[in-house]
């Protein structure tokens, strides 16, 4: 009977739902699974059966499936208010989370602007970084530059500083191009070279454009420490340190899109930390509703928002979206931090990392991976195939083994929430490396 309604969820799901980042027809040959409710780590279909959610539902879930603390503080919310416009209005979660976001960066980036989606806060951001020079009589500075293989989210401007052919190249004819400047990928490494050489090459490369476009340049967009989409490609702290020093010299913003790597991803709340520099904007979104509901955020510098405040409307920011600032992303929020504080989760995410590498330790060995890595609660490895269809394969193989695994490319790799116990560690490290022997063989 549970097999039956199962496999009637799936059809009914397939004659209605447009999946996301999918090519449908490959549905017909890969499972699409019907998932009925959470729990922790865990993700259970209509059937019983159970799924390690070993990538946090793309990156969003910190604190695992039905937690009951963010449960308790979205009750308590439902009943007090659950959306008004920001435009003329405010309410206490709101301004509660942006003081509390703000205070962890030192009062650095003291104003924070509100959307509901990573692409979202990218547009944000680009334009807050346009506006801004326009404001300041620089109207000329007006391109950007990104990195190879960046990944900045799918509206036609975030698409704009994206480097990902599969996503951008069919919309090309809608996109205003930017500069793309080599990668600080730790993994292009020459021989005798370290990850910071390469870093600094990356710097140079990124300077030399500046040397001739400065003066018409707004921003630069990276993700700090790991381009995630891009096939979790990770760079030294030293390269953020170099690029804030030559925007600083050349009067260009610099845009940290810490979408999938804010949160503590990387080991620390921001990642930029991790290079004791500070942006001019911030991008989050994904884990900051610990993966509840739908939020994004700009934060940027006093002097930023400074140049829009003036009588004429016309120098205002006028972006806006339906559901800037709701009240129930932004509890959702609050109780994340809260965790986050209480837990001392930052410290203990040390040690499951540290747990999860002796675990992984053999696939160093192994003769077809290559570049095992790890970055705060961020692994990858290469696989050595050639299958163009290795990530399918191995999504459908690990879902055998309860896992829920997703490959980029020939890149597997593992974001799980921040609740993992030894078991669950285990578990997953296990049964990675049996998918993969699997697929592989």
């Amino acid at each position: 009977m549970k097999h039956a309604e199962q496999g009637n969820w799936v059809a009914r799901s397939l004659k209605s739902v447009w999946h996301p980042c999918t090519q449908m027809q490959h549905h017909e040959s890969m499972p699409l699974i019907p998932v009925s409710h959470g729990r922790g780590a865990w993700l259970y279909d209509r059937e019983g059966k159970r799924y390690l959610d070993a990538i946090s539902s793309w990156w969003v879930n910190l604190f695992g499936h039905a937690n009951p603390r963010i449960n308790a503080a979205l009750r308590e919310q439902l009943d007090l208010l659950e959306h008004a416009m920001l435009a003329g209005f405010t309410h206490e979660p709101v301004v509660k989370l942006s003081e509390q976001l703000s205070a962890l960066t030192g009062g650095v980036l003291g104003h924070a602007f509100y959307a509901s989606d990573g692409a979202s806060a990218t547009e944000i951001a680009l334009k807050m970084s346009f506006h801004y020079w326009r404001n300041s009589g620089q109207p000329d500075k007006r391109e950007f530059v990104c990195l190879q293989g960046s990944y900045h989210g799918e509206t036609v401007g975030a698409l704009g500083v994206t480097d990902v052919a599969l996503f951008r190249d069919a919309y090309g004819p809608l996109l205003r191009q930017a500069h793309v400047v080599a990668s600080p990928d730790a993994r292009a490494a020459r021989e005798g070279e370290t990850a910071q050489d390469v870093a600094r090459r990356a710097a140079a490369a990124f300077e030399s454009l500046l040397q001739d476009r400065a003066g018409r340049i707004a921003a630069i967009i990276v993700e700090p420490l790991v381009q995630c989409a891009g096939g979790m490609a990770m760079h030294d702290p030293l390269y953020l340190q170099l690029l804030r020093e030559l925007c600083d010299r050349y009067r260009v913003h610099l845009i940290a899109d810490e979408i999938a790597v804010g949160c503590g991803r990387t080991g620390s709340f921001f990642a930029c930390e991790q290079a004791g520099i500070w942006p001019d904007f911030v991008c989050l979104s994904k884990g900051i509703s610990g993966g509840y509901l739908p939020l994004s955020l700009v934060m940027t510098r006093d002097d930023i928002y400074a140049a829009f405040y003036d009588a004429d409307i016309r120098r205002g920011f006028l972006h806006s979206h339906s559901y800037t600032g709701n009240p129930l992303a932004c509890r959702a929020a609050l109780a994340t931090l809260e965790i986050f504080r209480e837990d001392r989760v930052l410290e203990r995410n040390r040690e499951r990392g540290e747990h999860l590498d002796r675990a992984l330790a053999p696939l160093a060995a192994h003769p077809k991976v290559r570049h095992l890595r790890r970055r705060g609660m961020i692994w990858a490895f290469d696989a050595v195939t050639e299958d163009p269809a290795f990530a399918r394969r191995f999504f459908t193989a690990a879902l055998r083994h309860e896992l829920l695994l997703r490959p980029i490319g020939n890149t597997v790799y593992l974001m799980p929430p921040y609740v993992l116990d030894d078991e669950e560690t285990a578990l997953l490290a296990a049964r990675t490396m049996q998918v993969f022997d699997e697929v592989t063989a």
